[in-house]
């Protein structure tokens, strides 16, 4: 049998990198609009980002096993996925202007 978690250490590190940079981008949109759409936006990816790597060193580090590390990161995508859906959602009259 393949060892395959090599294999979901660098699809971690993937997700890891690009969900960083979608969520830098992300915010530096929103930081030069001020629109709350754009920052709920940057968060939602910031927490499916975040979600992938909570999830991995669950399983990988502390060693609560591949179900409990699955778990928690699925919880953490559904929720960054609420935001993500809740920014699209977002009124465009709730911008905030920049000082």
């Amino acid at each position: 049998m393949i060892d395959l978690a090599p294999f979901i250490v660098v699809a971690k590190v993937v997700v890891l990198v690009l969900g960083g940079v979608i969520t830098h981008l992300a915010y530096r949109a929103f930081r030069r609009t001020g629109a709350n759409a754009l920052k709920l936006f940057a968060i939602g990816f910031g927490v499916i980002t975040v979600g992938a790597l909570i999830g991995g060193g669950i399983d990988q580090l502390a060693g609560f096993g591949l179900e409990v590390g699955v778990f928690v990161q699925s919880m953490l995508t559904a929720i960054g996925f609420v935001v993500l859906a809740w920014s699209l959602y977002a009124r465009a009259d709730t911008t905030v202007t920049a000082a």
